[in-house]
């Protein structure tokens, strides 16, 4: 018998160890266990750090799965939909209104690195987008953008979906290219321009601008080349007219089933699916083996 979970693949011995490990050390918790098997099998992502997060996930998988028993939790789990806490970012809200032409230079974009950026972004998402804020999942980075000192704007990237019908398709990926070529696309799972900013254009600048950017800031921090941009845009609330005049491409529906839905449950809004090439010949370089 042969899994393949989060992009790794699993044998019968694997299993075999994982249960081992759980009888031998399972009293000291999951973390533990997560901590252990990435460093027993040297799973690391592409900047060197162990993939904990992941396989925390892949042990739940298999625990639902019924192939292991994982012990109990040391600490009580989140709730369903926990949303990390957020506080007032407060903000000057006085409108800015101008022309693109007209804030010029004056427009500055930083990557999300101190904790006091992080902070800045996690309030200002949970205040402003309809999404709310979400502790990220895996690869993330972040883009405040400031004029005159004053947020404008920002920007959240993190991994590509699962399995995307629309996407796979526009790439022309078989199932395995698909697991070999997922670090390569990034999500642009969050986007915001402040309620009281009217600038014609702006969106579709800083989006031009940002994944430029995005390409060797991301390269430098996971030591990973992207290959394509994604994102979701519910049809029920935008056309996606901005990443359509930063000459992003709409490639079809989603199926409602989640980003990350691999058990077909369904129950997510309609959304419009955009890709943007981050390098010439992005879909042969996807469908090419992975080094």
């Amino acid at each position: 018998m042969e899994l393949v979970i989060r992009n790794l693949r699993l044998t019968e011995q694997d299993l075999t160890t994982i249960r081992g490990l759980i009888q031998a050390e399972g009293f000291r918790g999951r973390s533990h266990l997560s901590r252990r098997l990435c460093r027993y099998w040297d799973w690391r992502q592409p900047n060197g750090r162990f993939r904990e997060i992941a396989c925390r996930d892949l042990l739940r998988q298999l625990d639902r799965e019924g192939l292991i028993e994982l012990p109990l939790m040391l600490r009580p789990a989140r709730r369903s939909g926990y949303r990390s806490q957020v506080s007032d970012p407060g903000l000057d809200t006085d409108p800015i209104e101008a022309t693109l032409d007209g804030l010029g230079s004056e427009i500055q974009i930083e990557r999300v690195e101190r904790i006091s950026q992080r902070h800045l972004l996690r309030d200002i998402l949970g205040a402003y987008h309809y999404l709310g804020y979400r502790q990220p999942a895996g690869a993330s980075m972040g883009y405040l953008v400031y004029w005159q000192d004053r947020p404008v704007a920002c920007l959240r990237f993190g991994p590509a979906a699962w399995k995307v019908a629309a996407r796979d398709q526009f790439i022309g990926w078989t199932s395995e290219q698909r697991q070999r070529g997922l670090p390569a696309v990034v999500n642009n799972e969050r986007f915001l321009i402040l309620p009281w900013v009217k600038v014609p254009h702006l969106a579709s600048f800083l989006l031009g601008k940002i994944c430029k950017r995005l390409i060797e800031d991301w390269r430098q921090v996971y030591q990973e080349s992207l290959l394509l941009a994604e994102t979701f845009v519910d049809s029920e609330r935008f056309k996606g007219t901005s990443y359509r005049a930063a000459n992003w491409l709409c490639v079809g529906k989603s199926r409602g089933r989640g980003r990350n839905d691999r058990d077909n449950q369904g129950g997510q809004s309609i959304k419009s699916v955009w890709v943007y090439p981050l390098a010439k010949n992005a879909r042969d370089k996807l469908q090419e083996p992975r080094p």
